[in-house]
């Protein structure tokens, strides 16, 4: 069995990034490398079931994080031993700076967000002096992969706009395997659901708009950011972060699904509502446009009026309601786990051979 080295946290949409993607490549074996907050009862639960996953686990900081770089570096010594031991073929890494240090494997680098375009979609401006230490080791981390992998092409051009390195990168949509993200019975409501904390999310946006819509808002997710910031809703009625079969549930129920985002490379809940039967009001942004082009409607994020009317205009009409629920559930079957697990297996195929051949030479 082949062997992959996977790095991973479990804040959210990684996680569920990583779960499906190690499920679905059943002939390799993963040693699954969780860095951040300890594990909670139900993600153990999911990852006991995979029968080709190794679970590794660092509390640890993140690179994102305020003053990291000592437990970064820590996490990294770590990485190397779990390496040693576990030999793989294949290093995957859902993070930057890690991919500068001295693999004997191809490296493959997952840019699922960063800190520099998040700070300019949220804040509209360039990110401060601060980040000069996270920026030097993104860079670093970029040179030195073999393969850059994006979950769509907004965000594998924004690493080019932000970072000065030399990289060669590919486009692998996501997908998701879930069979339990099904159609139920709709109830009149509206569901959003994230990191409430992460503003890039803009669910703070859904909160203040739901006095003016007709129908309930409810909001799943954190509100307490990692070091203690906390998020609050004053008239959306809050879910609290929920394990997979919860939030499928909330899915399979609601009508409609906002995500009227500042910023998402690519957004699994969003494919997870759409699999699920909502209907989609939608950031305009370009990564979503890239993803969900007429297949959901779409609003200026910094616009709570566009807000309310596109949530309104789906409520006051079921027809429309109901060819957008199918629009976007006829999108979200072509981002399939087979074909994500498909071109995921052919670049591991792809590095590993470019790898020895350069032995070889």
């Amino acid at each position: 069995m082949k062997r992959v080295l996977i790095t991973t946290d479990n804040l959210g949409g990684v996680w569920n990034y990583t779960l499906s993607l190690v499920r679905a490549l059943a002939e390799y074996e993963f040693a699954v490398c969780v860095m951040g907050a300890a594990l909670s009862v139900s993600q153990r639960e999911e990852i006991a079931t995979l029968e080709n996953a190794r679970l590794f686990h660092c509390a640890c900081k993140l690179e994102w994080m305020d003053d990291p770089w000592q437990e970064v570096d820590a996490a990294g010594e770590w990485l190397l031993k779990i390496a040693a031991n576990f030999r793989p073929e294949i290093i995957h890494l859902n993070g930057y700076s890690h991919a500068a240090l001295q693999w004997n494997a191809p490296v493959i680098v997952v840019a699922h967000s960063c800190v520099l375009s998040w700070w300019r979609a949220v804040k509209h401006e360039n990110a401060p002096a601060r980040f000069a230490e996270y920026k030097r080791r993104v860079v670093a981390g970029l040179d030195a992969t073999d393969l850059v992998v994006a979950p769509s092409r907004a965000m594998l051009d924004s690493l080019s706009d932000n970072y000065d390195a030399h990289f060669t990168g590919r486009v692998i949509y996501n997908g998701s395997d879930r069979p339990l993200f099904a159609a139920a019975e709709k109830k009149p409501l509206v569901l959003g659901a994230g990191r409430i904390w992460d503003e890039a999310k803009n669910l703070c946006a859904l909160d203040s708009v739901a006095p003016c819509v007709a129908w309930p808002v409810e909001i799943a997710g954190d509100l307490s950011a990692p070091g203690g910031k906390c998020a609050e809703l004053r008239h959306a009625r809050a879910l609290g972060k929920l394990t997979a079969a919860q939030l499928a549930s909330a899915m399979s129920t609601a009508s409609i699904f906002a995500a009227p985002a500042l910023y998402e490379p690519f957004g699994l809940s969003i494919l997870e509502a759409a699999l699920s039967g909502c209907a989609l009001v939608l950031g305009d942004i370009p990564s979503l446009r890239e993803l969900w082009n007429e297949s959901a409607l779409f609003v200026d994020p910094a616009d709570p009026g566009e807000l309310t009317r596109a949530l309104n205009q789906l409520i006051d009409n079921g027809e429309l309601r109901h060819e957008f629920s199918t629009r976007a559930r006829q999108r979200a079957l072509t981002f399939s786990m087979r074909r994500t697990a498909g071109e995921y297996r052919d670049t591991y195929s792809r590095c590993a051979a470019a790898a020895k051949a350069k032995v070889a030479a």
